[in-house]
């Protein structure tokens, strides 16, 4: 049976979501595009063959042809689009964020309980590359030994305007909270931002870039620089520091040139390209739980920017439906 999709939202995310499903994916197929501006959504629906197309999200959802939601619309939206999709017993994808607020995503993660069973799934594409599975693989196998300390790196050449220092945290370190999350199979519990000079490319009032350091509750200290106008390319990284030796994410596969007295490395210039291959991974991945603890630690870190204290990470206790819920099994 092929599992018939209904994507919302036309833009980037959306986009790529209606390519990616159009030529990768085996097994399933656009069944319609919902957008708001009916252009955008006929243009993409044209480019994809897909005859159905809407301007009302809730109309898709309650199309009787739709099997399945992706959620790609604006992060203000997410909280009312999930949980049709849960009244409506349709497994969804929703784009980061589950929800804009905490309390929003605490919402959905207690409806979704209620209902008796995983429909949510976020995107978090990184715990799909292959990079980051060889790095999680070789760490719950000791290679490093007991994690002591984590950095990750999240460096774009350029964001839109309007993205704020908020936004840095909110939309860009918070892959980097899922990430170690997933890694450690830990929970983080407190947050601190340290202030470096801003770049001249920033836009004014914008702290970028950030430190961002966490503790984990296991005592793990966690470094993620988040540099959203680096300029130079579309550059992540992470190391994990063991009591026994040190992990650290290669790039993705390509080839140095070594040519007139000098190396060259091809830097990718957006996450299409360097998240690629992580379309091609398993329906199992980040759940609601994970899509709340991020909003909450990301909140969190929030606060310590604005206030200049470190500030604790609140968590509800997790609902039974998400025991042992970090993604895939945690290191021990």
């Amino acid at each position: 049976m092929t599992l018939q999709v209904g994507v919302i939202g036309a833009g980037l995310m959306g986009t790529t979501h209606v390519r990616t499903l159009t030529t990768t994916v085996a097994g399933a197929q656009v069944a319609a595009i919902a957008d708001a501006v009916p252009e955008a959504g006929r243009r993409l629906g044209d480019e994809a063959g897909v005859e159905t197309t809407y301007t009302d999200p809730h109309a898709l959802i309650e199309d009787a042809g739709v099997d399945a939601v992706i959620v790609a619309s604006p992060g203000d939206t997410h909280e009312e689009l999930v949980l049709a999709c849960l009244e409506a017993g349709k497994p969804v994808l929703c784009e980061k964020p589950l929800a804009t607020t905490v309390s929003s995503a605490q919402r959905l993660l207690e409806t979704e309980a209620a209902v008796g069973r995983r429909l949510i799934q976020l995107g978090f594409m990184r715990r799909f590359d292959p990079g980051y599975q060889v790095l999680k693989a070789r760490l719950d196998a000791g290679d490093a030994g007991e994690p002591v300390i984590a950095y990750s790196t999240h460096r774009n050449p350029a964001v839109p305007p309007g993205f704020d220092s908020e936004m840095i945290i909110k939309d860009t370190v918070v892959h980097d909270v899922d990430t170690v999350r997933w890694l450690l199979g830990q929970e983080l519990v407190r947050a601190a931002v340290l202030r470096p000079r801003v770049t001249s490319r920033a836009a004014p009032g914008t702290q970028d870039p950030q430190i961002v350091l966490f503790e984990t509750d296991r005592g793990v200290h966690v470094n993620v620089e988040a540099f959203v106008n680096a300029g130079y390319g579309y550059d992540i990284g992470c190391e994990i520091v063991g009591e026994n030796g040190v992990l650290t994410l290669q790039p993705p596969a390509g080839a140095a040139l070594r040519t007139d007295g000098a190396a060259r490395t091809s830097i990718p210039m957006g996450f299409q390209e360097r998240f690629a291959a992580a379309v091609q991974g398993s329906a199992a991945g980040p759940d609601a739980w994970d899509g709340y603890a991020a909003a909450a630690v990301c909140e969190a870190a929030w606060q310590a920017l604005r206030t200049g204290r470190p500030v604790e990470v609140e968590l509800i206790a997790k609902p039974d439906l998400y025991a042992g819920a970090l993604g895939l099994i945690g290191h021990n």
